[in-house]
């Protein structure tokens, strides 16, 4: 509350024993009205509640969610004749029990030392409750994937290794990831997940945070059968 201007007249009369010394030239004036209300210190309250930018930099979303159809999207891959070939999502998946498992990119350390690997190994397991395709899908061309499959001695009876090369499925289901920072030149790439569709319909979805590798392993997927 502001003080008048005329409540500054007001004398602050003090006992004896405390009064100034007649030498102050200007005696100390007061307002001390008894109609003064209390001094109160109110302080800004923010209109939005606090939240810090890790936070929401880390909060995993995609496009995709479970109980969506998969987008129809062209994958490519080279056969076991070496002959290449294209397939759709939608004929990959149709009345299809099927596993897509995404990477962030070929050769890279765990993808092709965990990722990969794990589904190879447990592809009898995965099989065996019911999947019937299990197929791994990485922003690389069919080249890549070829080169890559061969050098992990893979069957396509195992896991298929699908080339997203201009990342259309990637970019459908939402789920880039920006490593065009990166001194090691990657570009845009797909987050890595694992996902299990009934007939081309989402029913569990493991999305990872970028590159991270802690609930997209094939274990997960057969704890999720």
């Amino acid at each position: 509350m502001a003080i008048s201007a005329t409540s500054l007249a007001t004398k602050l009369v003090l006992p004896s024993a405390l009064r100034l010394p007649h030498s102050l030239s200007h005696p100390l004036r007061l307002n001390l009205s008894s109609s003064l209300s209390p001094l109160r210190l109110r302080l800004p309250r923010s209109s939005r509640s606090l939240s810090t930018s890790s936070s929401s930099s880390t909060t995993i979303s995609a496009t995709i969610s479970v109980g969506d159809k998969l987008p129809d999207s062209t994958l490519s891959y080279f056969d076991s004749a070496g002959e290449l070939q294209t397939v759709s999502v939608s004929d990959l998946t149709k009345s299809k029990k099927s596993i897509l498992f995404a990477v962030p990119g070929a050769f890279t350390p765990t993808c092709s030392q965990k990722h990969l690997p794990g589904f190879v190994e447990k592809a009898k397991d995965l099989k065996s409750k019911g999947v019937d395709v299990i197929a791994c899908v990485s922003v690389n061309d069919a080249f890549v994937m070829r080169a890559w499959k061969e050098n992990l001695g893979i069957s396509d009876d195992d896991v298929l290794l699908l080339s997203d090369g201009n990342g259309e499925f990637t970019r459908a289901l939402g789920v880039e990831l920006d490593l065009s920072d990166k001194p090691v030149g990657l570009g845009v790439r797909s987050r890595r997940y694992a996902l299990l569709a009934d007939d081309g319909v989402v029913k569990v979805l493991n999305l990872e945070e970028g590159g991270a590798f802690t609930v997209s392993s094939a274990e997960d997927m057969l704890a999720a059968l």
